[in-house]
């Protein structure tokens, strides 16, 4: 398995966009992913490639010693290969490197998938976001872990 991790630049917008649109009800606009690379100082977007092609992202904002993922995806057609808990390994010592000792995320209360990864790598829940999900007013699960 030819897997390679790294930092997204803003060359990569187009790719990420495109994940978006296969991942999420609400993607994220171009506009916005091209802002988080370039004119936010708290993201740090990882890219996972699999055989060189771009199938998966990660967003994280690092504040202070606080980590904060906005976003992460994998393509549909590559879940289940186990990319995601890798991306999300690597994001995690990204945020360990930059001085951060708590990582949180928001994760729909029906993602299990997700929520089992995020349990696996030690998030445990925190709280409910009631409404949280524009599209269906879905409840959001809030999970931390201690970096």
């Amino acid at each position: 398995m030819d897997v390679h991790i790294r930092l997204a630049s803003v060359e990569d917008v187009k790719a990420l966009h495109q994940i978006e649109l296969h991942s999420f009800t609400l993607p994220w606009s171009e506009e916005a992913l091209h802002n988080e690379l370039s004119k936010n100082r708290f993201a740090h977007y990882t890219i996972i490639e699999y055989e060189g092609e771009i199938v998966g992202y990660c967003g994280v904002w690092i504040i202070v010693d606080e980590a904060h993922i906005t976003n992460i995806a994998i393509l549909p057609e590559y879940r289940g290969k186990g990319l995601g808990e890798k991306l999300l390994r690597a994001v995690m010592q990204l945020a360990r490197q930059s001085g951060a000792l708590t990582m949180t995320l928001e994760v729909r209360l029906s993602n299990e998938p997700a929520r089992f990864l995020y349990e696996k790598l030690g998030f445990e829940p925190g709280g409910v976001r009631k409404n949280y999900y524009a599209d269906n007013q879905e409840d959001a699960l809030v999970m931390w872990v201690k970096l």
